[in-house]
């Protein structure tokens, strides 16, 4: 029943068949059960195992390397290669293969427990009415139209209607579902809001929460997934995981990388169509089948098969660096994400704020002698740690607030008339409440006011352990004065009483609404002589006065405390007890912002980083809020600045667009509108975060580019997550974005490294075989320098330092191109010379070595039609390992040294020195080593088809490879001093990867 809030009891009702008195007969529930279905969430149909891994090959780059995996093994076969050599190059692709896919396959697995999460909210029993008897049933039974019971503590097992009250009142915790700081007080009336949210459905109790005050009767109208819980649950189902920026980017650049290399690989092997006859290859199809074999090893030498595992092991790293700020990554490619995001939705209770309510001001009657003086106190501490100092209103502290009349007596009467529990978790590590949060922070204010006659007061209570200091002072006051009799909180007197017992006097104790408890006060007590005085027609309207600053401009949640004598003997309170009061104090809560937001907010303004206070609360409490971290910019109009969610779905879709791109609040939001908001923002193009910790918040977190849960959240909502910030700081966050700033800086960097390395790899095989010279490199040769010698330097370039002005730059786009036209200019320069380099070396041991056979350089270029000439040499020459050495050495060698040119982006090697990042210099030196390694032990160097190098041999390997930082010291002099020279070099387009729009049309 979807309008049960819209309609009275009597027609819920009849509209289930059920009588309130008596509850479903068997037949009823049986016919009920088969029409609604079960009280269960439903376990979702997970993809099979087989699926998730071929997924994880659904990549056109992956399907180039196992294609040329493939390829490479039939042509071993096919030349009659057995053993190592022919497995060698598949293998290790396909074992690079199989570890990127495991990663994958884990990730994927992880983003299914949200769901699963979301069950452990259902309650498990409830007490339920049927056959005209209570029993207590498992919650999985219900049906809609059963008749439930709810006390205190009890979780709401299915969605219900409120039929009647058993208690005052009723008071339900639904801060999960709805994101309310405080406790709402449900009815039995109909509620005839239109396009009610579930806050204003306040005779609707929720699947999932709690009640913390009172007892009821209620009609389940709604089980399993029609619940508000199961909505939610609908929601994160159809919510697709959105796709990182930087993967993106990358699917991107795999896509037209994969291309240029098909296409560059059917080019090499028609230009050679004429030397497929060449009588070195024995006839036509031999000659193609070498040919293919060289298009084969271009592929490979194309295909940068490190970059997955080193992008992987950067955000890794940043992950590591993330956690020491206490922001937990729960996906790597999420760190890189917070790079570029421009918009924080941000939840209100328990991210903005602490969430836990506390008394920040106390007014109380100081004097009447000349005149009415209202003194008011500020009271520190912002959680529920009986921790805070009492300050006067010159800021001056108090040294024994309990002994000033009005204070001793707000702490008397906030410890007796008090419901609640405050208490040590010491598991957590903090304090916590049982009951209502407002009544939590009276106990912590009775514990910062302290116990009267003791000098050493405030050192002793510090010397207690957390256990007993969390209510020491309640708990004296509670052996002090023995409570009788309860008179308690009902909606018409909006005020609750206690009457206590001490030493032969009896003392009743109120609070509640301050225009309840005022307009029944006679009298005040003085702060400065104790002494108690009637309360005159200016006093009153001066508290008004005060109480209506409290509630408006400062929006604090204010009660009222007073007291009054009562005649000795009597044992029952009753409602015509309340008059003729002395009137105590006016306190004033709220659930106050962290100490770290403002100066956070103002991180995110300079770093173009909008900020959007998403809440479920009131627009006037969150306004108050937002004005004081500085959300509001300063602005005194907030014209088109703050929206309830209502009054943003009334806006015309024009003005809704223009709504988004100015609105600094949200208020008055239920899952569905947090979740919309996500939507409509990245329709903007917008790189969107949100945060949050309840239930409500997780399909909004599941669609927003990086999720970020508070460690003290829900698990619903951490599953749901990327990131969870373990000490639940907005200001956490903003130094996150500074890190994943930094991260896709390094992140380019070895981009941009691995494509010039990759690049210099296919010049040289391409003008190799355009020159028709022998096989420059072996494909094993090109897998040892893709994965090892790229990899290490690679990996140690994301330790580049964070750049001190990273979070002065506004956010980068999301259309921005990892490689930009000029860029890829400057680094097919330098890959064009790596390439270069490397043939120079091959050529140099032919024709200019003193070890080499000094030929002509025409005999090089024809040693295809060796055997068929005369010759002064043998043709075994062109099998000599030593050419291939020298160029494989020359490769690693530029490479070293192409990896401090990627230091930085523009910044020259004498402003940023190798030392900068000694993780770099280690690898370059590690992957030496491995290098001479492989040259000089004779296993390894049969292996990799390599020979030891003599060191003449070394020095021309040396010569070679240097002039790579000259050439990319001068293109980094023109990319910093002339840009006009930056735009001519730049491509038509602006950047290199292929647009989206353009490639769907």
């Amino acid at each position: 029943m979807e309008d049960a809030y819209a309609r009275s009891v009597t027609e819920v009702l009849d509209f289930f068949g059920v009588d309130p008195t008596k509850g479903l007969n068997d037949s009823q529930v049986a016919q009920h059960a088969r029409l609604y279905g079960k009280n269960v969430l439903p376990q979702e149909k997970r993809a099979p195992f087989w699926k998730l891994v071929l997924k994880q090959f659904d990549d056109l780059l992956v399907k180039i390397l196992i294609a040329s995996a493939v390829i490479s093994f039939i042509l071993a076969l096919i030349n009659g290669e057995t053993g190592l050599t022919a497995f060698l190059e598949p293998s290790v692709i396909l074992m690079i293969l199989a570890a990127n896919a495991a990663v994958g396959v884990i990730t994927e697995s992880n983003a299914e427990k949200a769901l699963e999460e979301l069950r452990a909210y259902q309650a498990d029993i409830a007490t339920v009415l049927r056959n005209g008897s209570f029993s207590i049933l498992p919650a999985t039974e219900l049906v809609p139209g059963d008749i439930i019971e709810v006390a205190v503590g009890c979780k709401i097992p299915a969605d219900m209607r409120m039929i009647e009250m058993l208690s005052s009142q009723l008071r339900v915790d639904q801060a999960i579902l709805t994101g309310e700081s405080c406790s709402v007080e449900k009815e039995l009336e109909s509620t005839t809001a239109m396009n009610a949210v579930y806050q204003d459905k306040t005779n609707i109790l929720f699947s999932g929460t709690v009640v913390v005050a009172g007892r009821a009767r209620a009609v389940v109208v709604g089980v399993g997934t029609n619940t508000a819980m199961g909505s939610i649950r609908d929601s994160m189902m159809q919510t697709e995981d959105e796709v990182t920026p930087l993967k993106k980017k990358l699917d991107e650049f795999g896509t037209f990388l994969a291309k240029v290399i098909a296409g560059i690989c059917v080019l090499v092997w028609i230009v050679n169509i004429g030397h497929f006859r060449d009588p070195s290859h024995g006839g036509f199809l031999l000659g193609a089948i070498h040919y293919f074999k060289i298009a084969v090893a271009l592929a490979v030498a194309a295909i940068p098969e490190g970059l997955p595992a080193v992008v992987t092991t950067c955000l890794a790293l940043g992950t590591k660096r993330m956690a020491r700020l206490n922001a937990i990554v729960r996906s790597l490619p999420s760190v890189e994400t917070l790079g570029c995001t421009t918009v924080i939705c941000s939840d209100k209770t328990g991210t903005l704020t602490t969430n836990m309510m506390s008394v920040s001001k106390v007014c109380v009657v100081q004097s009447v002698q000349h005149g009415s003086v209202i003194a008011e106190y500020n009271v520190s501490g912002t959680t529920y740690a009986p921790e805070g100092i009492i300050f006067d209103s010159s800021g001056m502290q108090l040294e024994f607030p309990a002994q000033l009349p009005c204070l001793l007596h707000i702490a008397m009467c906030s410890a007796l008339c008090n419901e609640s529990v405050l208490q040590y978790n010491p598991d957590k590590g903090n304090y916590e409440k049982i009951g209502e949060s407002t009544e939590v922070a009276l106990r912590v204010l009775a514990e910062k006011v302290g116990l009267p006659g003791f000098d050493s007061m405030p050192s002793s209570l510090n010397m207690l352990s957390n256990h007993e200091r969390a209510s020491y002072c309640n708990h004296y006051w509670a052996d002090q004065f023995k409570k009788i009799s309860v008179v308690d909180f009902t909606r018409d007197r909006k005020m609750m009483s206690v009457l206590c017992s001490r030493n032969q006097m009896q003392m009743m104790f109120s609070k509640g609404a301050p225009e309840s408890i005022i307009s029944r006060c006679t009298n005040i007590l003085c702060n400065d002589s104790g002494s108690t005085v009637p309360l005159t027609d200016s006093i009153r309207a001066e508290l008004e006065l005060r109480f209506q600053s409290y509630a408006g401009k400062e929006t604090l949640r204010c009660l009222a405390l007073a007291m009054k004598r009562i005649p000795l003997g009597q044992q029952i309170l009753s409602c015509d007890d309340e008059k003729d009061l002395t009137f105590i104090g006016l306190v004033g809560m709220l659930d106050p912002p962290r100490d770290e937001v403002r100066n956070a907010m103002l991180s995110c303004m300079t770093a173009g980083i909008r900020v959007i206070v998403v809440t479920g609360d009131n627009k006037s409490t969150a306004e108050s809020l937002c004005q004081k971290i500085g959300a509001f910019d300063h602005m005194v109009d907030l014209t088109g600045r703050s929206y309830t969610a209502s009054e943003f779905e009334e806006l015309p879709p024009l003005q809704q667009t223009l709504a988004l791109q100015r609105m600094a609040l949200f208020t008055r939001v239920e899952p569905s509108h947090k979740r919309m908001l996500v939507e409509a923002l990245q329709h903007q193009n917008e790189v969107v975060a949100m945060t949050g910790d309840g239930v409500n918040d997780a399909p909004a977190l599941k669609k927003a580019d990086i999720g970020i849960a508070m460690g003290s959240g829900t698990a619903v909502a951490k599953s749901a997550s990327d990131m969870v910030l373990a000490d639940d700081n907005f200001a956490t966050i903003v130094a996150a974005v500074a890190e994943g700033r930094a991260i896709y800086n390094n992140t380019k960097q070895f981009i941009r490294y691995m494509i010039s390395s990759n690049i210099g790899e296919v010049v040289c095989i391409f003008v190799a075989a355009v020159l028709g010279i022998p096989d420059t490199l072996a494909p094993v040769q090109l897998l040892w320098v893709n994965l090892v010698t790229d990899g290490l330097p690679a990996t140690a370039i994301g330790f580049n330092k964070q750049d001190s002005d990273v979070m002065k730059a506004k956010p980068r786009k999301m259309h921005e191109a990892v490689v930009t036209g000029w860029l890829f200019f400057r680094y097919l320069v330098i890959g064009a010379y790596v390439g270069l380099a490397t043939i120079a070396g091959f050529i140099w041991w032919f024709v200019y070595s003193n070890e080499g056979p000094k030929l002509p350089y025409h005999e090089l270029m024809n040693f295809d039609s060796c055997s068929t000439r005369e010759t002064t040499y043998p043709c075994s020459i062109f099998d000599d390992r030593h050419p291939s050495t020298v160029s494989m050495t020359v490769l690693v060698v530029v490479e070293m040294f192409n990896a401090l040119n990627n230091l930085s982006e523009n910044q020259s090697l004498i402003v940023i020195p190798p030392w900068s990042n000694m993780w770099l210099v280690a690898s370059i030196i590690l992957t030496m080593l491995l290098h001479i390694l492989i040259l000089y032990v004779h296993p390894l160097s049969v292996l990799f088809s390599v020979v030891p190098l003599s060191w003449a041999e070394w020095t021309v390997v040396l010569y070679l490879s240097f002039p790579v930082i000259i050439i990319d010291e001068v293109l980094k002099y023109f990319s910093r001093n002339s840009s006009g020279l930056r735009f001519n070099f730049r491509f038509r387009r602006p950047d290199l990867l292929p647009k989206r729009e353009l490639r769907d049309k």
